[in-house]
């Protein structure tokens, strides 16, 4: 099945110069999350993160980096809690328990790799 341009945005990203902060405003409460590709071989998906909002402690079977475009957050790795800022990355490995929170609201890009 091919997947829908619209649904993903690439339409209206490819070829452009565009400022990752400027992808999503920040919603009070919530996590925003816009998809920026979505292949087969792996996704990259931009996420703004209210002050307090996180996801729950989960695992996948794939390899994940996050780079803060601004903000910070915990990520917690099997247990270990790193604090992350604007310009850093973290390398999530597959199948290991992580989570993530937002020690102050933050943006970030999600790359997950599926092969």
């Amino acid at each position: 099945m091919e997947r829908n341009k619209e649904h993903t945005g690439m339409d209206r990203l490819a070829a452009k110069a565009i400022r990752l902060p400027d992808l999503a405003d920040y919603q009070e409460g919530s996590i925003v999350s816009r998809t920026i590709l979505d292949k087969k071989t792996g996704t990259v998906t931009f996420f703004a993160f209210d002050q307090g909002q996180g996801l729950s402690e989960h695992t996948t079977p794939f390899d994940a980096l996050v780079y803060l475009i601004e903000g910070e957050a915990e990520i917690t790795i099997s247990g270990k809690s790193l604090r992350v800022n604007d310009g850093e990355m973290v390398i999530m490995p597959a199948n290991l328990p992580h989570a993530l929170r937002a020690v102050k609201r933050f943006k970030m890009i999600l790359t997950m790799i599926r092969s």
